[in-house]
């Protein structure tokens, strides 16, 4: 005799709660707190006109594609130089993450050029840099090569030549900056905290402005907590501390990636201890992470701030208002994301899919063996009745299990692609968020169906076959998993 649908109910509300416990009691928990106003950054001078003032961007230049010997690899480059005669300043472009290709640089490039600065942009490295394993100090030195290149031509000023430097070249420049060789640095978006936390904060901001539930933070932060990428955990201030060059630091105040008043916090903070004064900080009025309005064109001002400095230098390193331009606000501390703990690490959660898998193959390879060796697969027609239902059971649970895996999969991936473009995503936010939840509940009340409908088989006298052993263990078992993964990752706890 079947349990009744009362029963069924209680007993899949206990086993949710017992989840949703799980998933609020085990570490690792994210809970960036508010930053505290600093007054400083609430009444900002503005910036300097002069640094604003247009630049007259039309002098004839040459293109020269060079190539130049690094650790490892070729690394090809691209130099472009006016035209007029005598020594100028010149500048390195450091890209942030992904491949770096030099095209990215062109516009900036071909207006300094145009404005008297040797520019040089080349395509980031592929040897020892990839998703996982990223050398900061290699990357450093790909960057002093081309200094040294640089530097020993004759139309560039061997004291005036500096490296530009874009988030993830924030870690790198400063290390480059320990070798004099190194004129100036100009730091655009530079997070000066360590990549884990820039990660996590950029992953908060991103999902506040998505409008995204609180449970969709939990499950990617508690996925961040699964990596164990060395790099993550580089600490930017002993190379800050380094530099004793003249340092230009460009923000934006709608930069979603960098948490804009602590990275400021954290240079000044260790130019300062090396007694370094030399610095200019300026937050540009509705500037995103590159410097553009909303990804298009370049936020006014900052083309001109960028020549009208480095063409001013060395006069230009000690400026009247050392932080000024429009006021930043930043809402959250960027907060370290705890490590997960052994039982939830990356091998762990990579084990748990593989036995689900294992599980849900096991019940119709069992068959495939018993048809191959000729036998029965239900030896009595009672077996065959009551085996039915069960069978039906398991299947849609192996397909829910399924995908729910991909549900999650594409989930990420979605918020990925509109943390770069926000337009009209909360409505699809929403709605994944909403798929991944009704599958992950999907999922447990067929399991505690499914249980219930094979202990009411076995009540009424069914024999299981050693097939029929190896089919329910092996779902119930990989669902189980699954549910106690999905319980870790948030996806019962609430407020959804």
């Amino acid at each position: 005799m079947g349990a009744g649908r009362g029963t069924l109910g209680v007993a899949a509300g206990l086993v949710l709660l017992a989840l949703a416990t799980l998933g609020y009691a085990l570490p690792p928990a994210f809970d960036p707190p508010p930053l505290q106003v600093d007054a400083a950054f609430q009444a900002l001078p503005e910036q300097p006109e002069n640094e604003r003032r247009p630049v007259v961007a039309a002098d004839p230049y040459r293109t020269e594609k060079i190539t130049i010997p690094a650790v490892g690899q070729q690394l090809q480059a691209t130099v472009r130089a006016p035209a007029t005669p005598g020594r100028h300043p010149a500048m390195v472009f450091i890209s942030g993450s992904g491949n770096g290709s030099q095209e990215e640089f062109v516009p900036q490039a071909e207006f300094l050029a145009a404005a008297g600065v040797v520019t040089l942009a080349f395509d980031k490295r592929t040897v020892g840099y990839n998703f996982r394993d990223r050398d900061f100090s290699l990357l450093a030195d790909d960057a002093l090569r081309m200094i040294k290149y640089l530097r020993s031509r004759p139309d560039v000023d061997p004291n005036l030549a500096g490296i530009w430097a874009v988030s993830e070249g924030g870690w790198v420049a400063p290390i480059a900056a320990a070798d004099p060789a190194v004129g100036f640095v100009v730091l655009i978006s530079s997070p000066n905290v360590s990549p884990l936390r820039q990660v996590a904060w950029a992953l908060n901001e991103q999902l506040l402005r998505l409008r995204a539930p609180a449970g969709v933070r939990d499950l990617l932060t508690r996925a961040m907590g699964n990596f164990g990428f060395d790099f993550l955990r580089h600490d930017a201030m002993p190379a800050l501390r380094q530099m004793r060059q003249p340092v230009l630091a460009l923000y934006g105040t709608t930069d979603p990636s960098i948490p804009f008043v602590e990275s400021t916090q954290a240079l000044t903070k260790a130019l300062t201890e090396t007694g370094n004064d030399k610095f200019t900080i300026r937050f540009l009025d509705q500037a995103d992470h590159a410097m553009r309005i909303a990804g298009g064109p370049f936020a006014p001002g900052y083309l001109e701030t960028l020549a009208n400095w480095i063409k001013a230098l060395p006069g230009a390193a000690k400026p009247a208002l050392p932080i000024a331009g429009a006021t930043p606000t930043q809402r959250f501390q960027a907060s370290d994301v705890p490590a997960a703990p052994w039982y939830a690490g990356g091998t762990m959660l990579g084990l748990t899919i593989c036995l689900a898998a294992v599980g849900y193959v096991a019940g119709p390879f069992a068959e495939l063996v018993v048809r191959l060796r000729g036998r029965p697969l239900t030896p009595a027609a009672h077996n065959a009745e009551l085996w039915a239902p069960i069978r039906r059971r398991l299947r849609r649970m192996a397909w829910t299990g399924l995908g729910l895996l991909a549900s999650v999969i594409a989930f990420i991936t979605l918020l990925v692609m509109f943390s770069v473009n926000q337009a009209g995503a909360w409505p699809a936010v929403l709605s994944g968020w909403l798929i991944v939840r009704v599958l992950a509940v999907l999922m447990l009340l067929q399991e505690v169906t499914a249980v219930a409908t094979v202990v009411s088989a076995l009540r009424d006298g069914m024999r299981p076959t050693r097939g029929q052993h190896v089919a329910i263990a092996g779902v119930l078992g990989g669902t189980g998993l699954l549910l106690v993964a999905a319980a870790y990752y948030g996806l019962f706890s609430f407020p959804w």
